[in-house]
């Protein structure tokens, strides 16, 4: 009999739903390496005056804590629905812990158990994770090979399908491609159900691509959903939102836990937001550094997906694999997304970028490396 602690015991011993047997958590490798480009974080730091006003703003949330915070998050809401525009209210936003807890809060009230929701991968990893968590049923309308998604193929698949649900992101993770509205527009003619639009990098996306946020007056069954992951460098924060019609966010109040969202939370993404402006410009920064990965990943040979996104996804490499091993003995850490032959690669500072092409040219320049890239490329 053990002293302390708990009775030994494996997963495989619980009661564990049978659905979820055999699963595996979600999770970027975290390593400590001098050049981190797998998270698609923002690597500027945050302007000292924001991270005054953050400590001064949790300080004071601090001297209330002996009580629950405001339940509805009335004046976060406010603020994210004056940073959004468009018209939008507080009523018409709703702010939980990161996008991922506004999809499982979305998911629990329209999809859930025996559900169907559809998506188009290779796309962001969690929404099939987060169906699954909530006991639905995710099916896969697959995006072309160039990564690309038709209004035509997204109809075609709805219909196919008639999903309770349809998540479309945009730009997507982890190709970067954005999509034009009229994809949105035609999925939400050929269903019934929910189209929620995963717009975390849409602060990225380049001049001319428009947000879902215009379409959100004349589209009821439409979310948009947002993050002050990326672009505003709180990534620890742990704050996402989205916006929709006010009976959306009603919907929304069935399911969310009480008091979710935390008052020293509430309270940080507050002072974020009234830095907004000082925050955004790191943005035309990574903005740059990403349209320098697309010139010279392609100036390597490379395959290179068009991104809107903070992040670039590389490809004609024979074995992703074997780069990005070689990558990180250069402490140069990369996102293998499980796409063969592709790898991701945030657009850091330029003093990142810098290292993470110096490595990668030291990596192709392997004898054997640099042969299979010649060759994938010239069957390609």
């Amino acid at each position: 009999m053990s002293e302390g602690g708990t009775a030994p015991v494996d997963l495989a011993d619980l009661p564990l739903r049978a659905d979820l047997r055999g699963q595996h958590p979600y999770g970027a490798p975290q390593l400590s390496v001098p050049v981190p480009l797998n998270t698609n974080e923002n690597s500027h730091p945050l302007p000292p005056g924001l991270v005054q006003d953050i400590a001064d703003a949790a300080r004071r949330a601090a001297a209330g804590l002996n009580r629950y915070p405001d339940r509805e998050a009335g004046a976060l809401r406010a603020d994210l629905a004056a940073y959004l525009g468009h018209g939008l209210s507080a009523k018409e936003v709703w702010a939980a812990n990161g996008s991922n807890e506004i999809l499982q809060q979305l998911l629990q009230a329209f999809a859930g158990p025996d559900a169907t929701v559809l998506g188009f991968t290779p796309s962001y990893s969690m929404h099939e994770l987060i169906t699954r968590a909530v006991g639905g049923r995710f099916v896969d309308g697959r995006r072309a090979e160039d990564f690309s998604l038709s209004a035509a193929h997204a109809v075609a698949e709805a219909e196919r399908w008639r999903p309770d649900v349809v998540l479309l992101c945009s730009p997507n993770n982890p190709t970067g491609t954005a999509l034009d509205l009229d994809v949105v527009s035609a999925v939400l003619s050929a269903t019934s159900g929910m189209v929620v639009v995963d717009e975390a990098y849409a602060e990225f996306a380049r001049a001319g691509t428009r947000s879902a946020l215009s379409l959100l007056p004349t589209a009821p069954r439409l979310v948009v959903t947002r993050t002050m992951s990326k672009a505003f460098g709180m990534a620890g924060l742990r704050l996402g939102y989205l916006a929709a019609a006010a009976a959306v966010v009603d919907a929304v109040h069935l399911v969310r836990l009480p008091y979710h969202l935390s008052a020293l939370s509430q309270a940080a993404a507050r002072a974020a937001l009234a830095h907004s402006s000082e925050l955004l410009e790191t943005v035309d920064l990574i903005k740059a550094q990403r349209d320098r990965l697309v010139t010279e990943l392609a100036a390597l040979g490379l395959s290179v997906s068009p991104s809107d996104a903070n992040f670039v996804l590389f490809g004609g490499l024979p074995d992703a694999g074997q780069v990005w091993s070689k990558l990180l003995e250069r402490g140069v850490l990369v996102r293998d997304v499980g796409i063969p032959g592709w790898l991701r690669v945030t657009a850091g500072t330029a003093a990142e970028t810098s290292a993470f092409l110096a490595a990668l040219r030291e990596v192709l320049a392997d004898a054997s490396v640099r042969e299979t890239v010649e060759q994938v490329a010239r069957q390609a």
